[in-house]
């Protein structure tokens, strides 16, 4: 089975990308839905989470206060470096049992995963291929400012507080650019599942 992984910054399209390859045929798995189950409550994510950060962050029925851990954490690294510390080795560890269940049930199929940290992580090295998702800077902010209400100044901070698009492609094996709108998305998807498809079968 061909594992591949799939990243790129905030707000350039990773997840119609990622749904397009689940039409295509590919296995998907959405790092952010798996990082959202490793601090469910009863978990042991989340258990750690309150052991480091308090009772603050949770939501009067006992679930993670996902927006007030984002604030305390946005604006300070070392924070953010604790909580990444907590939730990427419990997110691996998910994902790593999702890849052995596609390759038990499908030896020659495409498993992607997608996760925005994954170069950041060096988690992209335990994947067979990389895709990037990009798009040109001045639509990601239009993109991220329409998405999430911010205004430019505070799109614009998000967007620099992740690694540089530039800096994600050079590590990428395939590129796909989401500039120029869905039918256009697809098509390179589509190219891209053609060639993956060939690896897989041998």
């Amino acid at each position: 089975m061909l594992k591949v992984g799939l990243t790129g910054s905030i707000a350039v399209g990773k997840s119609f990308v990622l749904e397009a390859f689940r039409e295509l045929g590919c296995h998907v798995l959405d790092a952010d839905k798996t990082a959202r189950e490793v601090v469910e409550p009863g978990t042991e994510g989340l258990k750690q989470i309150v052991d480091h950060f308090g009772d603050d962050v949770l939501q009067p029925d006992g679930s993670l206060d996902r927006k007030k851990l984002g604030r305390i954490v946005f604006n300070d690294e070392a924070k953010r470096q604790l909580l990444n510390s907590i939730v990427h080795p419990l997110v691996i560890d998910e994902q790593n049992k999702w890849l052995e269940r596609c390759e038990r049930d499908d030896p020659r199929g495409v498993a992607i995963v997608d996760a925005a940290l994954m170069i950041e992580s060096g988690g992209y090295k335990r994947f067979d291929k990389l895709i990037v998702v990009w798009c040109r800077p001045e639509i990601q902010l239009e993109r991220l400012m329409l998405r999430d209400g911010l205004s430019t100044d505070e799109a614009t901070r998000r967007v620099a507080a992740q690694m540089p698009q530039e800096q994600k492609k050079s590590y990428a094996d395939y590129l796909i650019d989401t500039s120029l709108g869905f039918d256009d998305t697809r098509r390179q998807a589509s190219e891209i599942f053609g060639q993956l498809s060939v690896l897989s079968e041998n």
